[in-house]
Protein backbone atom coordinates (compact mmCIF):
# COMPACT_ATOMS: atom_id res chain seq x y z
CA UNK A 1 0.00 0.00 0.00
CA UNK A 2 0.88 3.54 -0.99
CA UNK A 3 2.42 5.52 2.02
CA UNK A 4 0.55 8.69 1.34
CA UNK A 5 -1.92 10.37 2.96
CA UNK A 6 -4.96 12.53 1.47
CA UNK A 7 -6.24 15.64 3.75
CA UNK A 8 -9.30 16.91 2.47
CA UNK A 9 -10.96 20.44 3.42
CA UNK A 10 -14.43 20.44 2.33
CA UNK A 11 -15.53 16.81 2.60
CA UNK A 12 -19.10 17.90 4.40
CA UNK A 13 -20.51 18.87 0.59
CA UNK A 14 -22.09 16.82 -1.81
CA UNK A 15 -18.99 16.96 -4.52
CA UNK A 16 -17.08 16.07 -0.95
CA UNK A 17 -18.85 13.09 0.22
CA UNK A 18 -18.11 12.06 -3.05
CA UNK A 19 -14.74 12.55 -2.97
CA UNK A 20 -14.39 10.68 0.60
CA UNK A 21 -15.90 7.66 -0.30
CA UNK A 22 -13.63 7.74 -3.65
CA UNK A 23 -10.59 8.58 -1.70
CA UNK A 24 -10.74 5.66 0.70
CA UNK A 25 -11.87 3.59 -2.28
CA UNK A 26 -8.84 3.83 -3.64
CA UNK A 27 -5.32 1.95 -2.34
CA UNK A 28 -3.78 4.94 -3.60
CA UNK A 29 -3.94 6.23 0.33
CA UNK A 30 -2.51 4.93 3.22
CA UNK A 31 -4.21 7.63 5.66
CA UNK A 32 -6.92 9.96 5.43
CA UNK A 33 -7.30 13.30 6.88
CA UNK A 34 -10.32 15.35 6.86
CA UNK A 35 -10.23 19.13 8.04
CA UNK A 36 -13.74 21.18 8.95
CA UNK A 37 -16.07 22.89 11.36
CA UNK A 38 -17.54 19.64 12.36
CA UNK A 39 -17.78 16.06 12.56
CA UNK A 40 -19.03 13.83 10.16
CA UNK A 41 -21.66 11.38 10.37
CA UNK A 42 -19.56 8.29 9.42
CA UNK A 43 -20.55 4.60 9.57
CA UNK A 44 -18.66 2.75 12.18
CA UNK A 45 -16.43 1.08 9.16
CA UNK A 46 -15.68 4.35 7.58
CA UNK A 47 -14.97 6.46 10.54
CA UNK A 48 -12.14 3.97 11.53
CA UNK A 49 -10.02 4.88 8.64
CA UNK A 50 -10.54 8.91 9.10
CA UNK A 51 -8.87 11.27 11.31
CA UNK A 52 -11.43 13.72 11.61
CA UNK A 53 -9.53 17.35 12.52
CA UNK A 54 -12.18 19.63 13.39
CA UNK A 55 -11.76 23.67 13.27
CA UNK A 56 -15.03 24.89 15.42
CA UNK A 57 -13.94 28.65 14.77
CA UNK A 58 -13.45 28.28 10.93
CA UNK A 59 -10.96 31.31 10.45
CA UNK A 60 -7.92 31.10 8.29
CA UNK A 61 -5.52 31.22 11.16
CA UNK A 62 -7.06 28.14 13.02
CA UNK A 63 -7.59 26.46 9.42
CA UNK A 64 -4.11 27.35 8.82
CA UNK A 65 -2.82 25.87 12.16
CA UNK A 66 -4.79 23.11 12.35
CA UNK A 67 -3.48 22.20 8.62
CA UNK A 68 0.27 22.28 9.70
CA UNK A 69 -0.49 20.20 12.81
CA UNK A 70 -2.38 17.29 11.12
CA UNK A 71 0.27 17.32 8.56
CA UNK A 72 3.63 17.12 10.93
CA UNK A 73 1.81 14.68 13.09
CA UNK A 74 0.99 12.08 10.14
CA UNK A 75 4.68 11.93 8.96
CA UNK A 76 4.14 11.41 5.50
CA UNK A 77 3.66 12.89 2.52
CA UNK A 78 0.43 13.92 1.34
CA UNK A 79 -2.08 15.47 -1.37
CA UNK A 80 -4.34 18.19 -0.62
CA UNK A 81 -7.66 18.45 -1.79
CA UNK A 82 -10.21 21.27 -1.99
CA UNK A 83 -13.84 21.47 -2.34
CA UNK A 84 -15.00 23.81 -0.41
CA UNK A 85 -16.94 26.64 -1.04
CA UNK A 86 -20.31 28.67 -0.80
CA UNK A 87 -23.17 26.35 -2.74
CA UNK A 88 -26.59 28.10 -2.50
CA UNK A 89 -27.39 30.89 -1.15
CA UNK A 90 -24.06 33.10 -2.77
CA UNK A 91 -26.63 35.72 -4.14
CA UNK A 92 -27.37 36.35 -0.81
CA UNK A 93 -23.95 37.10 0.49
CA UNK A 94 -21.71 40.40 -0.25
CA UNK A 95 -18.84 39.53 -2.03
CA UNK A 96 -16.44 40.13 1.52
CA UNK A 97 -18.66 37.20 2.82
CA UNK A 98 -18.35 34.92 -0.02
CA UNK A 99 -14.70 36.05 -0.24
CA UNK A 100 -14.02 35.01 3.27
CA UNK A 101 -14.62 31.25 2.81
CA UNK A 102 -14.19 30.88 -0.95
CA UNK A 103 -10.96 32.67 -1.49
CA UNK A 104 -9.40 33.51 2.22
CA UNK A 105 -9.98 29.78 3.61
CA UNK A 106 -8.86 27.96 0.44
CA UNK A 107 -5.84 30.78 0.37
CA UNK A 108 -5.32 29.04 4.45
CA UNK A 109 -5.43 25.58 3.66
CA UNK A 110 -3.20 25.75 0.47
CA UNK A 111 -0.66 28.04 2.10
CA UNK A 112 -0.75 25.03 5.27
CA UNK A 113 0.20 22.78 2.70
CA UNK A 114 2.99 24.54 0.95
CA UNK A 115 4.88 25.18 4.37
CA UNK A 116 4.66 21.83 5.34
CA UNK A 117 7.33 20.39 2.75
CA UNK A 118 4.84 17.38 2.87
CA UNK A 119 2.84 18.29 0.21
CA UNK A 120 3.59 19.06 -3.46
CA UNK A 121 0.05 18.43 -5.22
CA UNK A 122 -3.38 20.70 -4.03
CA UNK A 123 -6.22 19.29 -6.59
CA UNK A 124 -8.85 22.53 -6.01
CA UNK A 125 -12.79 22.51 -7.40
CA UNK A 126 -13.06 25.85 -8.69
CA UNK A 127 -16.55 26.38 -11.36
CA UNK A 128 -16.67 27.39 -15.01
CA UNK A 129 -16.55 30.55 -15.77
CA UNK A 130 -14.27 31.56 -12.91
CA UNK A 131 -12.46 34.87 -13.68
CA UNK A 132 -10.43 37.18 -11.47
CA UNK A 133 -11.29 40.53 -13.82
CA UNK A 134 -15.29 39.58 -13.63
CA UNK A 135 -17.12 42.53 -12.65
CA UNK A 136 -17.69 42.71 -8.76
CA UNK A 137 -21.37 44.24 -9.03
CA UNK A 138 -24.62 43.10 -9.46
CA UNK A 139 -26.05 39.62 -7.99
CA UNK A 140 -23.56 36.88 -6.40
CA UNK A 141 -25.15 34.10 -7.94
CA UNK A 142 -24.02 31.12 -9.22
CA UNK A 143 -23.61 31.89 -12.86
CA UNK A 144 -23.22 35.65 -12.36
CA UNK A 145 -20.14 38.05 -12.90
CA UNK A 146 -19.68 38.77 -9.29
CA UNK A 147 -19.62 34.78 -8.25
CA UNK A 148 -17.47 33.82 -11.44
CA UNK A 149 -14.79 36.91 -9.78
CA UNK A 150 -14.53 35.39 -6.35
CA UNK A 151 -14.11 32.02 -8.12
CA UNK A 152 -11.52 33.34 -10.11
CA UNK A 153 -10.16 35.03 -7.05
CA UNK A 154 -9.83 32.11 -5.67
CA UNK A 155 -7.99 30.13 -8.20
CA UNK A 156 -5.44 32.92 -8.04
CA UNK A 157 -4.41 32.45 -4.16
CA UNK A 158 -4.34 28.99 -4.18
CA UNK A 159 -2.23 29.20 -7.00
CA UNK A 160 -0.26 31.45 -5.61
CA UNK A 161 -0.17 30.10 -1.61
CA UNK A 162 -0.16 26.63 -2.45
CA UNK A 163 2.09 23.53 -3.15
CA UNK A 164 4.25 23.61 -6.37
CA UNK A 165 1.45 21.58 -8.76
CA UNK A 166 -2.35 22.78 -8.46
CA UNK A 167 -4.74 21.18 -10.51
CA UNK A 168 -7.64 23.10 -10.81
CA UNK A 169 -11.07 21.50 -12.14
CA UNK A 170 -13.80 23.45 -13.17
CA UNK A 171 -17.46 22.09 -13.32
CA UNK A 172 -20.27 23.73 -14.75
CA UNK A 173 -23.87 22.57 -13.39
CA UNK A 174 -23.36 19.56 -11.13
CA UNK A 175 -25.82 16.71 -11.02
CA UNK A 176 -26.03 15.30 -7.88
CA UNK A 177 -25.01 17.92 -5.54
CA UNK A 178 -27.79 19.55 -3.30
CA UNK A 179 -27.91 22.92 -4.63
CA UNK A 180 -28.99 21.68 -8.08
CA UNK A 181 -32.32 21.16 -8.32
CA UNK A 182 -33.89 18.50 -9.49
CA UNK A 183 -35.52 19.62 -12.43
CA UNK A 184 -32.54 22.12 -13.29
CA UNK A 185 -30.08 18.60 -13.71
CA UNK A 186 -32.95 16.77 -15.58
CA UNK A 187 -33.41 19.65 -18.17
CA UNK A 188 -29.26 19.96 -18.04
CA UNK A 189 -28.71 15.79 -18.98
CA UNK A 190 -31.21 16.36 -21.75
CA UNK A 191 -29.71 19.17 -23.53
CA UNK A 192 -26.19 18.28 -22.59
CA UNK A 193 -25.69 17.09 -26.07
CA UNK A 194 -26.14 20.22 -27.48
CA UNK A 195 -24.18 22.50 -25.61
CA UNK A 196 -20.65 23.62 -25.79
CA UNK A 197 -18.94 20.72 -23.79
CA UNK A 198 -17.43 23.28 -21.00
CA UNK A 199 -20.71 23.98 -19.97
CA UNK A 200 -22.41 20.32 -19.86
CA UNK A 201 -23.20 19.04 -16.78
CA UNK A 202 -21.24 16.40 -14.91
CA UNK A 203 -21.77 14.40 -11.91
CA UNK A 204 -20.34 14.31 -7.97
CA UNK A 205 -18.96 11.20 -8.63
CA UNK A 206 -17.45 11.92 -11.75
CA UNK A 207 -15.92 15.08 -10.59
CA UNK A 208 -14.24 12.72 -7.20
CA UNK A 209 -12.89 10.22 -9.57
CA UNK A 210 -11.32 12.69 -11.51
CA UNK A 211 -9.59 14.22 -8.82
CA UNK A 212 -8.13 10.81 -7.16
CA UNK A 213 -6.91 10.26 -10.72
CA UNK A 214 -5.49 13.58 -10.82
CA UNK A 215 -3.51 13.04 -7.32
CA UNK A 216 -2.60 8.89 -9.08
CA UNK A 217 -1.32 10.57 -12.20
CA UNK A 218 1.03 13.02 -9.74
CA UNK A 219 1.22 15.96 -12.85
CA UNK A 220 4.55 18.10 -12.58
CA UNK A 221 2.84 21.63 -13.61
CA UNK A 222 -0.01 23.13 -12.67
CA UNK A 223 -3.47 23.24 -15.06
CA UNK A 224 -6.94 23.57 -15.97
CA UNK A 225 -9.24 20.39 -16.05
CA UNK A 226 -13.06 21.83 -17.79
CA UNK A 227 -15.36 18.96 -18.73
CA UNK A 228 -14.07 17.11 -21.42
CA UNK A 229 -10.42 16.69 -19.59
CA UNK A 230 -12.94 15.89 -15.74
CA UNK A 231 -14.57 13.06 -18.21
CA UNK A 232 -11.41 11.29 -19.50
CA UNK A 233 -10.18 11.21 -15.97
CA UNK A 234 -13.07 10.01 -13.96
CA UNK A 235 -12.08 7.15 -16.60
CA UNK A 236 -9.06 6.50 -15.05
CA UNK A 237 -9.41 6.84 -11.43
CA UNK A 238 -10.04 2.73 -10.10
Amino acid sequence: MSETSAIILGASGSVGKALLAEVLHSSHFARVIVIGRSALNLPPDLDAKVEQRLVPNMQPSNLKQATARALEESGANAVGFSVLGIGAGTAKLSIEQHRAVDVELNAAFAAALRDSGRVKHLVFMSAIGADANARTTGSGAAGMPRYARVKGEAEQAVLREGPAVVSILRPSVIIGSTHTPAMLGSVMSIASPLMPAKFRPIRTTEIARAMVALAKSQPTKSAFYEFKEMKALAGDAD
